[in-house]
């Protein structure tokens, strides 16, 4: 038995923001002109209307999905409706499903590990068709009033990223399906990128419900942390990136996917590169690219995912 991927969609919301709509709406510290695009490589970011929720944008895009006879929802977001009750709870409410349900959350790879544990509950039997969904709202936590540069700098990754929403869903297979994954982590270096507010280091403090980090030391981390569980995926599995049909690569910055790409010798034309026009899309980044390449029904598809703390995962699939 395997668990295969057989079906993804994505949610965006209308409204859009420019980078130099984002940079005009700061206030107090003025930066250049153009600076966030020059440094990210992003022109546009998707923004959630004030009415919606993480909820909300997970709902959105599992609607898209025949979701008929699922037996767990897992909610895997960076994002939460609130702190309690799990956010999955209020997803199934909104579907109409009664089936059981729970949250996973691991920064930008909280949708691959959610996919991780859809399958492993798969083939232990627990489950055999599982919904694992995703909403992202980082919108709410940008510090639009900026005292200086060095506030600026600390705020600077609000500002690349969208609110999106995602939903896979994940079926017993006895034929094909998801067939290598491994993930890695640096936990020293979770202080690199924080959004610290809401739990019980800074419960109310509204000073630090704003994302903070620091993106050259963020850099320097996955750079030590290396690119051994992407290339050993290939090693262990006897194929090369010629043999998928698209590798959906985590996208913050070009700068940055232009290194990874080129230490990981990743054919071009295998990408997918979602950031201009959508920004980072946080843990919704993956199946946002599994919704835009070009695949068919037994295409091999690899997901290469980077997410703070720091974590990297790989998953390679037969879908």
């Amino acid at each position: 038995m395997k668990a295969r991927i057989t079906g993804v969609a994505t949610y965006l919301p209308e409204r859009t923001l420019s980078s130099a709509e984002v940079e005009r709406r700061i206030e107090g510290y003025v930066p250049y002109g153009g600076v966030i695009e020059r440094l990210t490589g992003i022109r546009l970011r998707h923004v959630a209307r004030d009415d919606q929720q993480a909820s909300d944008l997970a709902v959105e895009a599992v609607r898209r999905l025949d979701h008929g006879g699922v037996d767990l929802l897992v909610f895997a977001s960076a994002s939460q409706d609130m702190v309690e009750p799990a956010t999955a709870h209020i997803v199934a409410a909104k579907l109409g499903l009664s089936c059981p349900v729970f949250d996973v959350k691991n920064a930008c790879n909280s949708m691959l590990n959610g996919i991780q544990v859809a399958e492993a509950l798969i083939l232990s039997g627990a489950h055999r068709r599982v919904l694992v969904c995703s909403g992202e709202i980082p919108s709410r936590a940008i510090r639009w009033r900026v005292r200086d540069r060095a506030q600026f700098v600390d705020s600077f990754a609000g500002y690349t990223l969208s609110d999106t929403g995602a939903a896979v869903l994940i079926t017993a297979d006895a034929e094909r399906g998801i067939f290598y994954r491994d993930f890695a982590a640096d936990s020293t270096a979770w202080v690199i990128g924080t959004l610290p507010g809401g739990g019980s280091a800074h419960p109310r403090d509204p000073e630090y419900s704003y994302f903070r980090g620091d993106g050259r030391r963020l850099k320097e981390a996955f750079e030590l942390v290396g690119p051994d569980v992407f290339l050993n995926a290939l090693k262990r599995t006897g194929l090369s990136w010629d043999d998928f049909a698209l590798v959906a690569v985590h996208q913050v910055a070009l700068p940055y996917l232009n290194f990874l790409v080129k230490m990981l010798d990743i054919p071009r034309e295998k990408l997918v590169v979602s950031l201009p026009e959508h920004g980072n899309c946080a843990s919704t980044t993956l199946p946002l690219q599994l919704t835009l390449g070009g695949w068919e029904p037994g295409d091999r598809v690899a997901l290469l995912g980077l997410g703070g703390g720091i974590s990297t995962g790989v998953m390679l699939a037969e879908m």
